[in-house]
């Protein structure tokens, strides 16, 4: 089997995420990797050759982005804080925040990084909701230049059906 020395766990902070998040650790606690926990502020799309995405990446100095980008570095510190006080105990946990579009940002991430695996969070959604909306993950399925880990939403836990004899 191949080592795996470096997981990158996208996380957009929800509750589906922190399931991504702790596979991801839990991986990397058994082949003794990385976590890059990478968190992406969304920018739309434009169909400009200079889109709104580009604009806003080049303008990632100006000072109210930077106070954006602070504000969500805490959340995020935070998000992992109570959600995965045993990931930061080891010392291999690392967290990044990027802006553009998700899919995009963490294809580059996975790159620039060198990342061994993506293990993100799918959102669970079907029919027209998947149609309309699109899956980040799929899109990162689709372009990732490393094995995704795709974790799917936990199951609900079905009630018991009565029995009749």
């Amino acid at each position: 089997m191949t080592k795996i020395r470096k997981i990158l766990a996208p996380a957009d902070m929800s509750e589906r995420s922190i399931s991504g998040v702790r596979y991801a650790l839990d991986l990397a606690g058994w082949q003794q990797s990385e976590v890059v926990i990478y968190h992406i502020i969304t920018v739309e799309e434009t169909p400009f050759p200079q889109g709104k995405e580009d604009w806003v990446v080049t303008q990632a100095e100006h000072p109210k982005l930077k106070k954006i980008l602070e504000q969500r570095r805490k959340r995020l510190d935070a998000f992992v804080r109570e959600n995965f006080p045993d990931g930061l105990a080891n010392g291999k946990l690392r967290q990044e925040v990027g802006i553009g579009t998700p899919y995009k940002v963490i294809v580059d991430a996975a790159v620039a990084e060198g990342a061994d695996l993506i293990v993100m969070s799918t959102h669970g959604r079907t029919g027209l909701a998947h149609m309309l909306i699109g899956s980040v993950t799929e899109r990162v399925l689709r372009r990732a230049p490393c094995p995704v880990l795709a974790v799917p939403p936990p199951m609900k836990a079905k009630r018991p059906t009565k029995r009749t004899a």
